[in-house]
């Protein structure tokens, strides 16, 4: 089985590896001259930074299992830590280690300065969603499921949850996706809430394993190769998966796949921002968790703030990554009005290392979105966070999307005797 794989991002990086563990001869072509795609490393003065401050969880079975298979620890590479959305004052909650649904009583019960009526309008609202198996009609917002829930409950857990799992602000986001994700998260088992939080940079969390384990099985990558349809290499393959962004992908299948390429081309996307600081000595040392939420409006318009320092160790120390998701507005301006945010907030000055715009990180996911599928056209085939599944654009989505389009063409291999 000769494939033929376009895009070396965490999605194509998963479909060679499940390809080359079924023994096929894989070619992997990335466009760039790193691996990685939207999750990826960058260089900033000597500063080894990333393109944007990612969170896995526990529930990602698949990331943490590809990691395994190429061969790296994700007890040391991760930094794991009870769901846990503390502001800089304290407010906010943890969960503890205990199964579900008790985790989420307990942490509801001891959030910190939550009244009575924000403790049993969320959990109200949770027995309702379980009762209801999280499932929801298509056309609902975030805003509209949650309708009863408390404004501090809203501010301090539903919409943080939201914009860092959707990348969509609650009054624009699928319920439906938004609970497939609690679902997923908080009642798939011990640790599957869990926050997941890098110690290393991207490069080193996947992509330079998963190139190194590919190359020393046989498969070939290739680095600064831009495919097109009329490239020669595709009529040497039984099959071509392309895991490209999807606006790539809608361009390369306009003649082969007119209607796939339409629905590609249809998706809109949401930037994500990361700010990077470099903060007075000692204001960390007092930070109950190396991630921080923040309280956020259109003008303090940061939800996250990292101490890359406390994960990372010396090379990092006293940088914080602050992150806007839904970003909107320029470089400069975004990073005028986190620097404001960060003067309120920490009552401190820092000073800006660079800031890093994404501008299309993620696709948007509204309510009753269409997704492309896995088949193009005969032969053709695609992964990627934003083809057809149950999850928004996350590293799971990509990494899972990746494994299923393998097991997708070894089934119609072996149900037509060819792909």
């Amino acid at each position: 089985m000769r494939l033929l794989i376009v895009g070396g991002g965490w999605a194509g990086l998963s479909a060679a590896v499940n390809a080359t563990r079924r023994g096929w001869q894989v070619t992997l072509l990335e466009a760039a001259r790193q691996l990685g795609g939207r999750a990826r490393s960058v260089h900033h003065q000597g500063l080894r930074l990333d393109n944007g401050q990612h969170i896995l969880i526990g529930a990602y079975t698949d990331t943490l299992a590809l990691m395994r298979q190429v061969g790296l620890d994700p007890h040391r590479l991760l930094h794991r830590q009870t769901l846990t959305l503390l502001r800089p004052d304290g407010s906010g909650l943890t969960l503890p280690s205990l199964p579900a649904p008790w985790n989420m009583l307990a942490g509801v019960l001891r959030a910190r300065d939550w009244r009575w009526k924000d403790r049993a309008s969320l959990l109200q609202a949770a027995w309702r969603w379980q009762r209801q198996g999280f499932a929801c009609p298509p056309q609902l917002t975030v805003a509209q499921l949650c309708t009863g829930i408390s404004e501090r409950a809203m501010a301090h857990l539903i919409e943080p949850l939201c914009v860092s799992a959707l990348n969509t602000p609650a009054e624009h986001a699928s319920a439906a996706v938004f609970l497939r994700v609690l679902r997923d998260a908080l009642w798939s088992g011990p640790g599957g809430s869990d926050l997941l939080l890098p110690r290393v940079d991207l490069d080193a969390l996947l992509p330079l394993a998963a190139q190194q384990w590919l190359v020393d099985h046989g498969a070939q990558v290739h680095l600064g190769h831009r495919w097109s349809p009329d490239d020669a290499c595709a009529d040497e393959h039984d099959a071509l998966v392309l895991a490209c962004p999807p606006w790539e992908a809608a361009r390369l299948t306009e003649q082969r796949a007119p209607a796939w390429s339409e629905q590609a081309h249809a998706l809109t996307h949401k930037a994500i921002a990361t700010v990077y600081v470099r903060a007075p000595t000692g204001l960390t040392q007092a930070w109950p968790s190396p991630m921080l939420a923040l309280p956020s409006d259109p003008a303090h318009p940061a939800q996250f703030v990292f101490d890359r320092g406390h994960l990372m160790g010396a090379d990092q120390d006293r940088v914080l990554a602050c992150v806007v998701s839904a970003s909107e507005g320029s470089r400069e301006d975004i990073q005028a009005r986190v620097m404001q945010q960060l003067r309120h907030v920490f009552s401190a000055e820092m000073t800006p290392i660079t800031t890093v715009i994404e501008k299309r990180a993620t696709f948007a996911c509204v309510p009753g979105l269409v997704r492309p599928t896995c088949g193009i056209a005969p032969g053709w085939w695609a992964c990627g966070d934003y083809v057809q599944g149950p999850y928004p654009a996350t590293l799971e989505g990509a990494v899972r999307s990746g494994r299923e389009v393998i097991d997708q063409i070894a089934q119609a291999r072996e149900g037509q005797g060819r792909v």
